[in-house]
Protein backbone atom coordinates (compact mmCIF):
# COMPACT_ATOMS: atom_id res chain seq x y z
CA UNK A 1 0.00 0.00 0.00
CA UNK A 2 1.37 3.40 -0.99
CA UNK A 3 1.79 6.47 1.16
CA UNK A 4 -1.21 8.76 1.61
CA UNK A 5 -1.09 12.42 0.68
CA UNK A 6 -1.18 13.36 4.36
CA UNK A 7 1.78 11.09 5.13
CA UNK A 8 3.83 12.48 2.26
CA UNK A 9 2.97 16.08 3.09
CA UNK A 10 3.95 15.71 6.73
CA UNK A 11 7.16 13.87 5.88
CA UNK A 12 8.56 16.71 3.75
CA UNK A 13 7.00 19.75 5.44
CA UNK A 14 10.04 20.74 7.52
CA UNK A 15 12.38 20.03 4.63
CA UNK A 16 10.84 22.87 2.61
CA UNK A 17 9.16 20.68 0.00
CA UNK A 18 5.46 20.32 -0.79
CA UNK A 19 3.36 17.51 -2.23
CA UNK A 20 1.82 18.95 -5.40
CA UNK A 21 0.07 17.06 -8.21
CA UNK A 22 1.43 13.59 -7.29
CA UNK A 23 5.02 14.78 -6.91
CA UNK A 24 7.36 16.64 -4.58
CA UNK A 25 8.32 20.20 -5.48
CA UNK A 26 10.36 23.07 -4.10
CA UNK A 27 12.31 26.03 -5.41
CA UNK A 28 15.52 27.79 -4.43
CA UNK A 29 15.98 31.55 -4.92
CA UNK A 30 19.52 32.47 -6.00
CA UNK A 31 21.19 35.78 -6.91
CA UNK A 32 22.53 34.78 -10.34
CA UNK A 33 22.52 32.20 -13.11
CA UNK A 34 25.99 31.13 -11.99
CA UNK A 35 24.66 30.39 -8.50
CA UNK A 36 21.73 28.53 -10.03
CA UNK A 37 24.17 26.35 -11.92
CA UNK A 38 26.10 25.59 -8.74
CA UNK A 39 22.93 24.58 -6.90
CA UNK A 40 21.76 22.41 -9.80
CA UNK A 41 25.13 20.69 -10.13
CA UNK A 42 25.33 19.89 -6.44
CA UNK A 43 21.76 18.59 -6.34
CA UNK A 44 22.31 16.37 -9.37
CA UNK A 45 25.47 14.98 -7.81
CA UNK A 46 23.37 13.26 -5.13
CA UNK A 47 20.11 12.70 -7.03
CA UNK A 48 20.39 12.55 -10.81
CA UNK A 49 16.70 11.65 -11.16
CA UNK A 50 15.50 14.99 -9.81
CA UNK A 51 13.92 17.30 -12.38
CA UNK A 52 15.80 20.62 -12.40
CA UNK A 53 14.41 23.76 -14.02
CA UNK A 54 16.78 26.73 -13.96
CA UNK A 55 15.30 30.18 -14.43
CA UNK A 56 16.74 33.64 -13.70
CA UNK A 57 16.96 33.88 -9.94
CA UNK A 58 15.42 30.50 -9.22
CA UNK A 59 16.03 26.76 -9.41
CA UNK A 60 12.91 24.59 -9.31
CA UNK A 61 13.27 20.98 -8.18
CA UNK A 62 10.80 18.12 -8.51
CA UNK A 63 10.69 14.42 -7.66
CA UNK A 64 8.05 11.94 -8.85
CA UNK A 65 6.54 9.48 -8.29
CA UNK A 66 6.71 9.65 -4.50
CA UNK A 67 7.93 6.74 -2.41
CA UNK A 68 9.94 6.62 0.81
CA UNK A 69 13.06 6.93 -1.33
CA UNK A 70 11.99 10.24 -2.88
CA UNK A 71 11.10 11.57 0.56
CA UNK A 72 14.60 10.70 1.77
CA UNK A 73 16.12 12.33 -1.32
CA UNK A 74 14.10 15.50 -0.74
CA UNK A 75 15.44 15.75 2.79
CA UNK A 76 19.03 15.17 1.64
CA UNK A 77 18.67 17.79 -1.10
CA UNK A 78 17.34 20.31 1.42
CA UNK A 79 20.36 19.73 3.65
CA UNK A 80 22.67 20.26 0.69
CA UNK A 81 20.85 23.45 -0.35
CA UNK A 82 21.05 24.82 3.18
CA UNK A 83 24.77 23.97 3.34
CA UNK A 84 25.16 26.20 0.27
CA UNK A 85 23.51 29.07 2.17
CA UNK A 86 20.07 28.92 0.56
CA UNK A 87 16.63 27.92 1.77
CA UNK A 88 14.06 25.78 -0.07
CA UNK A 89 10.97 27.86 -0.84
CA UNK A 90 7.79 25.74 -0.87
CA UNK A 91 5.55 28.70 -1.71
CA UNK A 92 7.11 28.65 -5.21
CA UNK A 93 6.33 24.95 -5.72
CA UNK A 94 3.58 25.55 -8.27
CA UNK A 95 2.65 23.03 -10.98
CA UNK A 96 0.44 24.11 -13.88
CA UNK A 97 -1.84 21.83 -15.87
CA UNK A 98 -4.61 22.50 -18.38
CA UNK A 99 -7.98 20.75 -17.99
CA UNK A 100 -10.42 20.31 -20.88
CA UNK A 101 -14.03 19.31 -20.23
CA UNK A 102 -15.23 16.69 -22.71
CA UNK A 103 -18.05 14.28 -23.44
CA UNK A 104 -15.71 11.87 -25.22
CA UNK A 105 -12.04 12.02 -24.22
CA UNK A 106 -11.03 9.21 -26.56
CA UNK A 107 -12.30 11.27 -29.48
CA UNK A 108 -10.36 14.46 -28.73
CA UNK A 109 -7.20 13.24 -26.97
CA UNK A 110 -5.51 12.33 -30.29
CA UNK A 111 -5.96 15.88 -31.56
CA UNK A 112 -4.37 17.42 -28.48
CA UNK A 113 -1.58 14.86 -28.52
CA UNK A 114 -0.84 15.73 -32.15
CA UNK A 115 -1.26 19.50 -32.11
CA UNK A 116 0.86 19.87 -28.97
CA UNK A 117 3.37 17.16 -29.93
CA UNK A 118 2.71 15.63 -26.52
CA UNK A 119 2.69 11.99 -25.41
CA UNK A 120 0.36 9.99 -23.19
CA UNK A 121 0.89 10.78 -19.52
CA UNK A 122 0.90 8.56 -16.42
CA UNK A 123 -2.66 9.53 -15.36
CA UNK A 124 -4.85 8.82 -18.41
CA UNK A 125 -6.63 10.48 -20.01
CA UNK A 126 -3.70 12.89 -19.94
CA UNK A 127 -1.05 14.13 -22.37
CA UNK A 128 2.29 15.61 -21.33
CA UNK A 129 5.20 17.46 -22.87
CA UNK A 130 8.05 14.95 -23.35
CA UNK A 131 10.49 17.87 -23.17
CA UNK A 132 9.24 18.79 -19.71
CA UNK A 133 8.55 22.40 -20.74
CA UNK A 134 4.80 22.83 -21.14
CA UNK A 135 1.95 22.06 -18.73
CA UNK A 136 0.23 18.71 -18.90
CA UNK A 137 -3.29 18.52 -20.30
CA UNK A 138 -5.90 16.27 -18.73
CA UNK A 139 -9.48 15.61 -19.80
CA UNK A 140 -12.40 15.82 -17.41
CA UNK A 141 -15.35 13.60 -18.33
CA UNK A 142 -18.68 15.42 -18.54
CA UNK A 143 -22.09 13.72 -18.63
CA UNK A 144 -23.91 16.45 -20.52
CA UNK A 145 -22.79 19.40 -22.65
CA UNK A 146 -22.28 22.76 -20.97
CA UNK A 147 -23.00 25.16 -23.82
CA UNK A 148 -22.98 28.23 -21.59
CA UNK A 149 -19.69 27.49 -19.91
CA UNK A 150 -16.20 27.53 -21.36
CA UNK A 151 -15.08 24.00 -22.13
CA UNK A 152 -11.56 24.85 -21.02
CA UNK A 153 -10.30 26.04 -17.65
CA UNK A 154 -6.93 26.26 -15.94
CA UNK A 155 -5.99 24.11 -12.94
CA UNK A 156 -3.28 25.58 -10.75
CA UNK A 157 -1.98 23.01 -8.25
CA UNK A 158 -0.32 24.68 -5.29
CA UNK A 159 0.98 23.68 -1.85
CA UNK A 160 -1.97 23.22 0.48
CA UNK A 161 -0.79 26.05 2.74
CA UNK A 162 -0.40 28.39 -0.24
CA UNK A 163 -3.99 27.94 -1.46
CA UNK A 164 -5.68 30.47 0.88
CA UNK A 165 -3.28 33.25 -0.12
CA UNK A 166 -3.69 32.45 -3.80
CA UNK A 167 -7.49 32.47 -3.57
CA UNK A 168 -7.52 35.70 -1.58
CA UNK A 169 -5.29 37.39 -4.15
CA UNK A 170 -7.52 36.21 -7.02
CA UNK A 171 -10.65 37.53 -5.33
CA UNK A 172 -8.96 40.84 -4.55
CA UNK A 173 -8.07 41.15 -8.23
CA UNK A 174 -11.74 41.06 -9.26
CA UNK A 175 -12.32 37.32 -9.35
CA UNK A 176 -15.36 35.50 -8.00
CA UNK A 177 -15.65 32.22 -6.14
CA UNK A 178 -17.85 29.91 -8.18
CA UNK A 179 -17.71 26.93 -5.83
CA UNK A 180 -15.89 25.65 -2.75
CA UNK A 181 -17.98 22.47 -2.43
CA UNK A 182 -14.96 20.27 -3.20
CA UNK A 183 -12.50 22.24 -1.06
CA UNK A 184 -9.79 21.63 -0.03
CA UNK A 185 -9.32 19.41 -3.10
CA UNK A 186 -10.20 22.37 -5.30
CA UNK A 187 -11.91 25.75 -5.41
CA UNK A 188 -13.54 26.95 -8.63
CA UNK A 189 -12.88 30.63 -9.34
CA UNK A 190 -13.65 32.79 -12.36
CA UNK A 191 -12.55 36.12 -13.72
CA UNK A 192 -14.95 38.97 -14.45
CA UNK A 193 -15.88 37.42 -17.81
CA UNK A 194 -16.50 33.94 -16.46
CA UNK A 195 -13.26 32.24 -17.55
CA UNK A 196 -12.59 29.63 -14.91
CA UNK A 197 -9.55 28.48 -12.96
CA UNK A 198 -9.35 25.92 -10.18
CA UNK A 199 -6.90 26.27 -7.32
CA UNK A 200 -6.17 22.70 -6.28
CA UNK A 201 -4.27 20.88 -3.51
CA UNK A 202 -3.58 17.29 -2.52
CA UNK A 203 -5.98 17.50 0.39
CA UNK A 204 -9.36 15.83 0.28
CA UNK A 205 -8.25 13.29 -2.33
CA UNK A 206 -7.05 10.27 -0.30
Amino acid sequence: MGLTGAEISEAVRDAGWRYVLAGLSTAVSVPSARDAGVVAQRVLSVADEVAVDIRPGRVRLALAPVTAREIDLARRISELVRDLGYEPSPADAQVLEIAIDTLDAARIVPFWRAVMDYVDGPRPPEVVDPRGQGPSIWFQQMDTPRPQRNRMHIDVSVPHDEAPRRIEAALAAGGVLRSDEAAPAFWVLADAEGNEACVTTWQGRD
